[in-house]
């Protein structure tokens, strides 16, 4: 009897943990998969076709940097109760919260726009033309945003987090040595040295891991999902799991393009799918979808960053629970910068493939600042109490940004004096 009720209590502590995770579980997922966006899938396939399994072992390091940087938009935004960039307007001053703003609107615009070129090149290998993709995506969006809900919303978009796991089985399809894979992924090495085109390849991964428009999104999600303090726990752990499948993800695609494509100069992730194809027509359909997924459900968070940001500095009503009457500018701005972004991909000759590449680069080049705003706020005790940055937490975040700035100032040095490391 004994045992009967000690399994009884333990299942239902443990369906209790699973409900709580469940109610709180959102943010912090969606704003990782979602890292995995059309540009994220096109930076992966490039790595491994240019470098194999290589850089593996960096792809891995990005996880842990990426879940300390989004675990503080979760403090930041359950205490404040406050979007970033309202927060950043208060604490540091108009100039400095235009800047933001103007940061984050640029990057989350310009990566609007490689949304929809990933989405429009994947359905166009089933031969569906360009502006079929946009609008069908335009509508899509339309229905999410504006059933007047953000559980609703959430809770959508988490089935297309769900998708983006395809990457895994597609890996599987095109049989790779997995002895290769661990022998050559997970020593730190650069392979054929530090060189302009190394640097560029990981500034690229770095940004598409960690973006400016993560923590806009996340520190706003939270607060439109009304997380409260006693919740910071979970959404820490929502944040922590997010950021695991992310690098999980990120690994399966790389070892796709190293096992079949190695060698070969991809320049977009629809180019890998179609190489992919003559190999495994199911693996090269798997990184289809899943390209089209990415595309998705980056241009599903990263609409509403900007709008949550900008909704917050101009007052405006600016939460998912509001209906259009109650908020129309919200929704106004939301709109107009979906539809934009998809008009450009629509533009004959546009330089689609160099806006993907060069927008993961342009987000590691304004990191810095992002992460200094959040960093400043995160220690201002008044504002965050108990909540406050500790020492190794001010330590691992400061040495991420000084981190990023060497690595962009690498990159620069490496293009102009190419030799210079030799």
């Amino acid at each position: 009897m004994n045992f009967v009720s000690r399994m009884y209590y333990s299942n239902r502590r443990v369906w209790k943990f699973l409900r709580l995770l469940a109610l709180i579980a959102g943010p912090g997922i969606l704003v990782m998969v979602a890292d995995n966006d059309a540009g994220g899938i096109t930076t992966y396939t490039a790595t491994g076709a240019k470098y194999g399994y290589g850089l593996i072992w960096f792809l891995v390091l990005l996880g842990p940097i990426a879940y300390f940087v989004q675990e503080m938009t979760v403090r930041l935004g359950a205490v404040t109760k406050r979007g970033h960039a309202e927060a950043i307007f208060d604490a540091f001053g108009t100039f400095w919260g235009w800047f933001s703003i103007f940061d984050l609107t640029l990057t989350d615009w310009l990566t609007l726009v490689s949304e929809f070129i990933g989405m429009t090149a994947a359905l166009g290998i089933f031969g569906i033309p360009h502006w079929i993709t946009t609008v069908i995506v335009i509508i899509l969006m339309a229905i999410m945003v504006l059933q007047g809900r953000y559980w609703t919303w959430e809770k959508i978009a988490l089935i297309f987090c769900v998708i983006n796991l395809i990457y895994i089985p597609a890996a599987f399809l095109v049989h790779p040595d997995w002895s290769q894979v661990l022998h050559q992924g997970w020593f730190p090495h650069f392979p054929g040295g530090l060189t302009g085109t190394m640097f560029f390849f990981l500034m690229a991964n770095v940004g598409t891991t960690i973006a400016p428009w993560m923590v806009f999104f996340q520190q706003s999600a939270v607060v439109d999902k009304n997380v409260k303090e006693k919740d910071i726990p979970w959404s820490q752990l929502d944040t922590a799991i997010g950021a695991f499948f992310t690098v999980v993800v990120a690994i399966f695609c790389l070892v796709v393009t190293g096992a079949v494509l190695k060698g070969t100069d991809i320049e977009s992730a629809a180019q890998a799918a179609v190489g992919l194809m003559s190999y495994s027509k199911y693996a090269g359909t798997f990184m289809a979808i899943g390209l089209f997924d990415a595309g998705f459900l980056g241009a599903i968070c990263i609409s509403l960053s900007s709008s949550w940001a900008v909704g917050e500095v101009f007052g405006w009503a600016h939460s998912l629970n509001n209906k259009v009457r109650e908020a129309p500018w919200f929704y106004t701005f939301y709109f107009f910068m979906l539809i934009s972004a998809g008009i450009v991909v629509l533009i004959p000759g546009a330089p689609l493939v160099t806006i993907t590449l060069f927008v993961q680069v342009v987000a590691t080049t304004l990191l810095p600042a992002a992460l200094v705003f959040l960093i400043l706020l995160l220690n201002n005790e008044e504002l965050m109490g108990k909540y406050k940055n500790n020492k190794f937490q001010n330590v691992v975040t400061f040495s991420i940004v000084i981190a990023l700035i060497l690595l962009s100032t690498g990159y620069t040095l490496t293009t102009l004096f190419p030799n210079w490391l030799h």
